[in-house]
């Protein structure tokens, strides 16, 4: 379920950018790097203003918050699969009493 990996580092998308902010046409600047203007309108909302530096922390707190989240969906399936068990307990007094009352008829 992973995106497709940018053919573009963090670097690279800011020099893209740092083309336009310099005077050059979107439009020519897209071309060159051959991206879509919306990729390039998309790529300036989350870096536009970023330095290099500040690209990278934003990546790594990216796959941090990722991995929080998977460990978060674990916790919970774990979670739920206790309780769905621990519902459904076969050693419970009943289910203990029934299994008495089997094992008497079949010894007698």
């Amino acid at each position: 379920m992973d995106m497709k990996p940018s053919r573009f580092t963090e670097e690279q998308i800011i020099g893209i950018l740092r083309e336009q902010e310099a005077g050059a046409k979107t439009a020519d600047v897209c071309r060159k790097h051959g991206i879509s203007s919306a990729t390039f309108y998309k790529w300036k909302a989350k870096y536009g203003g970023l330095d290099v530096s500040d690209a990278k922390r934003l990546k790594s707190l990216e796959d941090e918050n990722a991995k929080l989240k998977r460990l978060l969906a674990e916790a919970m399936l774990d979670n739920a699969m206790l309780k769905d068990i621990a519902s459904k307990n076969v050693w419970s007094a009943p289910a203990l009493q029934g299994l008495s009352f089997c094992r008497r008829e079949q010894l007698a």
